[in-house]
């Protein structure tokens, strides 16, 4: 083996929806050592790469017995069918190629398919189907915004290097970031993020909805008849809005603390019009804060296949879009999904009790890299390469932007991207079904 180290510049980090795209790779025989640029997330993806890996599995007498690959793949399709309501989900840490192989076992197996965004940014897209999308770029916030708002998110945490490369960093008409740039936090608490912020707005927990609403009254010239609104002054809510009509060019951040609080979309489709309010008076942005890295790319690449951007059901033999009845939670929690077939998720650690409890009880297809909770309570384990690292692929940016990922090393012995891996599914499956 070629112990040489070897430099790659240049790669996307494949771990949240900023894919940054400056990290710097040293590898010496098939193993990265160092990471530069990288966050500490991004440090110890890359790094542990190689670590917690799976094997191809399969479940017999309550054991997982090791198999081979095409074994495991025959025993998937034998799940798949002779199911009468299959669910596939996930696909938010795998490349956009994988995508289109996971919808046409959906379409062949007449079954539904949704990806992680059902239990995020869900009610984002329902608010943007509402009442529009007021859009922009990362690279735009660099160079022109002098107002970030980051409404309950908290990135100093979950998006380490978003502040840095984006907000807090010289841009075209940005001199100097701190005196040209205020960056606001709206949350119920005070997270690091709003520890480094200008400004923090404390809000009271579910009373986002209310919130927005005064803003808007205010915006709009229309005083409002209370002393406080979500535990916030009606003096400190004036002060809030002239600040915000007095922006040249703002952008909005936000986060599950917004898309999954009380109300849900409807917060979305408020903060929507608030924005649209805004932009009487200055350019006003607004961006959700996408956890996983392809998360945006799952919902794009849903839409472009089947003319929907999550919760599609093909049980008709044509694609239907309803999310409260097709998303993956509401079919485990009516015990309706007879088999599943997960790629690149675990939501058996994420999904509520009565979710989990159904998954429990039906054969579960689990395809991903590493060990996960999924991985202990599936009928088949298949492994598979880490894109962005041991595969290529598209990927698409929490701004809407795709990016080409990288192979910067050969994955384990006998180990395929999850697109080959689907592939082989689907064209086993389709001389199984017809």
């Amino acid at each position: 083996m070629n112990q040489e180290t070897q430099v790659f510049d240049h790669i996307i980090c494949p771990f949240c929806g900023c894919l940054c795209d400056d990290i710097r790779l040293e590898v010496q025989g098939n193993k990265i050592t160092k990471n530069e640029l990288g966050c500490a997330i991004s440090k110890a993806k890359f790094l542990s790469h190689h670590e917690d890996r799976i094997s191809p599995t399969i479940r017999r007498n309550g054991t997982h017995v090791e198999v081979s690959l095409y074994e495991a793949i025959g025993r998937a399709v034998e799940i798949l069918a002779s199911a009468k309501r299959p669910l596939v989900y996930g696909l938010s840490s795998t490349e956009n190629d994988a995508h289109r192989e996971a919808y046409k076992i959906a379409e062949t197996t007449g079954g539904v398919v949704d990806n992680t965004s059902s239990v995020c940014h869900g009610p984002t897209i329902l608010g943007v189907q509402e009442s529009g999308e007021a859009a922009g770029s990362l690279a735009e916030v660099k160079h022109r915004a002098d107002t970030v708002i980051y409404w309950g998110s908290n990135p100093q945490f979950a998006h380490p290097r978003h502040i840095s490369r984006y907000v807090r960093v010289q841009g075209e008409y940005i001199k100097d970031p701190k005196a040209d740039r205020k960056i606001w936090v709206f949350d119920i608490r005070k997270t690091i993020t709003a520890n480094m912020a200008d400004e923090f707005v404390k809000i009271e927990p579910g009373k986002d909805l209310e919130f927005i609403g005064a803003l808007r009254a205010l915006v709009r010239g229309h005083p409002l008849d209370f002393e406080e609104v979500a535990g916030v002054s009606a003096r400190q809510l004036a002060e809030i809005v002239e600040a915000l009509k007095a922006t040249k060019y703002g952008i909005l951040f936000f986060g599950l603390g917004l898309t999954q609080s009380t109300g849900r979309h409807r917060n979305i489709d408020a903060a929507i019009r608030l924005v649209q309010d805004l932009n009487s008076f200055g350019k006003w942005n607004m961006m959700p804060m996408r956890g996983h890295f392809n998360v945006a790319g799952a919902n794009k690449t849903s839409t472009w296949q089947t003319g929907y951007p999550f919760a599609v059901d093909y049980a008709r033999g044509y694609p239907r879009y309803q999310p409260g009845e097709y998303t993956s939670v509401d079919v485990l929690a009516r015990g309706e999904a007879d088999a599943m077939l997960n790629i690149a998720a675990d939501p058996a650690a994420h999904f509520p009790r009565q979710a989990v409890k159904h998954m429990s009880t039906i054969p579960v297809i689990n395809i991903d890299p590493k060990r996960n909770m999924t991985s202990l309570i599936a009928e088949v384990n298949i492994p598979a390469a880490l894109a962005g690292i041991e595969c290529d692929g598209a990927a698409v940016r929490m701004d809407g932007l795709p990016l080409y990922l990288k192979k910067v090393i050969d994955p384990p012995d006998g180990v395929l991207p999850d697109r080959d891996v689907l592939r082989m599914i689907h064209d086993k499956l389709k001389k199984e079904v017809g």
